[in-house]
């Protein structure tokens, strides 16, 4: 049957509205390493698709290597078994590759709070890509951007060591309050 106001089936609502119950499930999943912030808002929670009875999942990992993914996939498929979905499968994929773009405003608002500087500036993704002429691009600069305390908001920091507590952070100091913390790499 098609509906009068949009046109799509019973069978097209239904998974519409269990696609939609299905994401919001998955996306109460926190990220084990960093417990405040969910894969939805980390950006890892790529797509969920729902067909029959099946609901297949996509996450995409910060890095090819993150020791996180296991663990990730199996709250995926326990919190969606909590709420009732028996068929799931989670997939990771590595294309495209996973952006810090992709952290929403709300998932840098929570690591802040958690005491991990968020990322400053957007990825270089698009640097030295070919235009349509088949020539360089190379208007864009790289600029360092300054690292902001998520204790005490100075820009008064320096980086200590490249990688912090996982591949994904470094290590810095805020020179004013003097406490060391996490950065969130741009990647």
């Amino acid at each position: 049957m098609v509906t009068a106001t949009t046109g799509l089936t019973n069978t097209a609502l239904t998974n519409t509205a269990l696609t939609r119950t299905a994401w919001d499930v998955a996306a109460t999943v926190t990220d084990p390493e960093i417990p405040v912030i969910s894969i939805a808002d980390l950006g890892v929670l790529r797509s969920v698709e729902v067909t029959g009875e099946h609901v297949d999942v996509t996450i995409t990992p910060t890095y090819s290597g993150c020791p996180a993914m296991d663990a990730i996939r199996a709250d995926v498929e326990a919190a969606l078994a909590a709420a009732g979905f028996d068929d799931v499968s989670v997939r990771l994929v590595l294309a495209p590759a996973w952006t810090t773009d992709w952290i929403t405003d709300e998932g840098k608002r929570k690591l802040h709070e958690y005491g991990i500087a968020p990322p400053t500036g957007r990825a270089a993704a698009g640097l030295g890509k070919l235009d349509p002429r088949g020539e360089r691009d190379r208007r864009r600069v790289r600029l360092t951007m300054s690292v902001k305390c998520p204790r005490c908001d100075s820009l008064h920091t320096r980086e200590l060591a490249r990688f912090g507590s996982t591949s994904c952070k470094a290590l810095y100091e805020c020179l004013d309050c003097l406490e060391p913390f996490d950065y969130f790499k741009v990647l």
